[in-house]
């Protein structure tokens, strides 16, 4: 067992895998409300359900650093240069997801001269600033993050289902890209599927496996 692994850790990380769960399957209930609230399905969710879409992803970011960091202390120290870059890539996720989030919830309402200006940074409608660098936070940081933490489960039949699920939502969030390739946003519900439908299902397993693991120092004190 991982020294690294403190009860600090422990707590964390429970704390962040199943909050990731709740967090994620709440954004997805509000999805699925605010477009069953259009009365024309081709138009942008509308309040409130578009503000409380970004709000859940405020919240959603920072879990995700920590889930992330408590895997890594988690991790074998043979795998440590996987947890790691897993880790490096969750923080690339977090900060550019962030960003577009805060930046869109803040300024997307402020009048600008400009609608056409405003559409190009702000919208959620292809293209825009705003969804090119929600993209390649979902559809890239994401996914190489999922892919590179998937090798530190292995052993069990709970750690293998881990493994093979994180794989799944890596592969299909990278599949979300073809909708950039083909100009299509449609197809970029595959990528959705992966980080939003199959990622809370490995979070909600991560956090069973750090309940059934017992910290190895208790204290909390790390080694250097």
């Amino acid at each position: 067992m991982n020294a690294d692994f403190s009860a600090t850790s422990r707590t964390v990380g429970i704390f962040s895998a199943f909050g990731v769960s709740v967090l994620t399957l709440a954004y997805v209930g509000a999805l699925a409300a605010g477009l069953l609230s259009l009365e024309d399905k081709s138009e942008q969710v509308s309040d409130p359900w578009f503000s409380l879409l970004e709000i859940l992803i405020m919240f959603i970011a920072p879990l995700l650093v920590a889930l992330f960091a408590a895997l890594h202390d988690w991790a074998p120290p043979t795998s440590k240069t996987l947890s790691r870059i897993a880790l490096g890539f969750a923080l690339l996720l977090a900060g550019v997801t962030s960003c577009v989030h805060f930046t869109i919830l803040t300024l997307s309402r402020a009048t600008v001269a400009d609608a056409d200006v405003s559409d190009l940074l702000f919208s959620f409608t292809w293209p825009s600033a705003a969804y090119a660098l929600d993209i390649l936070a979902w559809d890239v940081f994401f996914p190489l993050a999922a892919l590179f933490a998937a090798p530190l489960f292995f052993g069990s039949p709970l750690r293998t289902t881990i493994r093979f699920t994180l794989i799944a939502s890596g592969l299909l969030a990278l599949a979300g890209l073809s909708g950039v390739v083909l100009n299509d946003m449609q197809w970029r519900n595959i990528g959705i599927i992966g980080y939003a439908g199959v990622f809370p299902v490995a979070t909600a397993l991560i956090g069973v496996i750090f309940l059934q693991t017992r910290p190895t120092n208790p204290a909390g004190a790390k080694k250097d």
